[in-house]
């Protein structure tokens, strides 16, 4: 009766073995766009830490993949199940939302059954782009975000941040920063669990702050003298143009933060709540937070 049952057992044990096996090897990766993005790395991160399989989408990994050439978007789709969606420079930008839904409709023809995309708040040409995901034939989350609270730590403003002097063209408007961290909680909650399939998450932090708000608030977390000076937008263009960036971008971006920084934006969206159950990070959490890594001290 022993050998009996332990032969049972031996059996179901090579059979659920068998079972785990193939569909350990069937098993099909998550595409993260702008894998070395903001956003991205976290999402790529997050998803690795739980053993997912995934696949960096960037021009500096093999393959390559360049949102401005075609020819590289079949080879990053072998095998993919879901993406990571975002789009350089915006997916407000003029031409984006053509650009998305060409990629969209082909991920679909592919075999991608979600795709889970990063947008912008109060942009027109985003819900272009939003609706090309949705026309293009398959699952989609939709993560609209507000203005990154890292903007000032990872990107164009952390230069100002570190000089003491922060000129930025958003007046008195106030805006309710969001922690990308938390957005990268949404997708990759939305990428492996069920019940966000046409869920569309507009994402902010918990409260509304002016620029000169935020800025204060990374004053007192580093300890340094930081002031913000709000100036117009021909002023903000011509700096960036002055400083070597393209002229067409730099008119590109300053129409964008013309266009979302005029109080359109200026309340409170329950997004990450939805999502995840919990109220969003504070900006004074975001600021302790950075400015224990020492990424805003002067000459940093």
């Amino acid at each position: 009766m022993l050998a009996r049952f332990s032969t049972m057992v031996t059996a179901m044990n090579r059979h659920f073995t068998k079972a785990m096996t193939e569909n350990l090897n069937s098993s099909k990766l998550t595409l993260v766009l702008g894998g070395r993005g903001k956003t991205g790395r976290r999402v790529a991160e997050k998803l690795r830490q739980l053993g997912h399989p995934i696949r960096l989408g960037s021009r500096s990994v093999s393959p390559g993949f360049d949102w401005e050439d075609e020819s590289t978007w079949s080879a990053v789709l072998t095998d993919v199940n879901s993406v990571y969606l975002t789009f350089q420079p915006d997916a407000g930008f003029p031409g984006a939302a053509e650009t998305i839904g060409a990629f969209a409709k082909l991920a679909a023809a592919r075999g991608v059954k979600h795709i889970v995309a990063l947008t912008g708040r109060g942009e027109e040409g985003a819900l272009k782009s939003e609706q090309a995901i949705q026309d293009a034939g398959v699952e989609w989350t939709i993560i609209r975000s507000a203005f990154f609270a890292q903007n000032f730590s990872e990107d164009f403003l952390i230069d100002a941040v570190q000089s003491g002097f922060v000129a930025f063209p958003a007046g008195s408007v106030r805006e309710p920063f969001i922690d990308i961290d938390d957005i990268a909680d949404i997708a990759v909650a939305a990428l492996t669990m069920p019940g966000h399939s046409g869920q569309l998450y507009e994402v902010t932090g918990p409260e509304l702050l002016t620029f000169a708000d935020a800025v204060a608030e990374i004053s007192k977390a580093s300890g340094r003298e930081i002031r913000y000076l709000p100036i117009t937008h021909q002023q903000f263009e011509t700096s960036m143009v002055e400083h070597g960036v393209p002229e067409d971008f730099a008119l590109a971006l300053s129409g964008l933060f013309s266009e979302v920084l005029d109080g359109r934006n200026a309340y409170l969206g329950d997004g990450v709540r939805r999502a995840l159950g919990r109220e969003a990070r504070t900006f004074a959490e975001y600021a302790r937070a950075v400015a224990a890594t020492g990424a805003w001290e002067a000459g940093s």
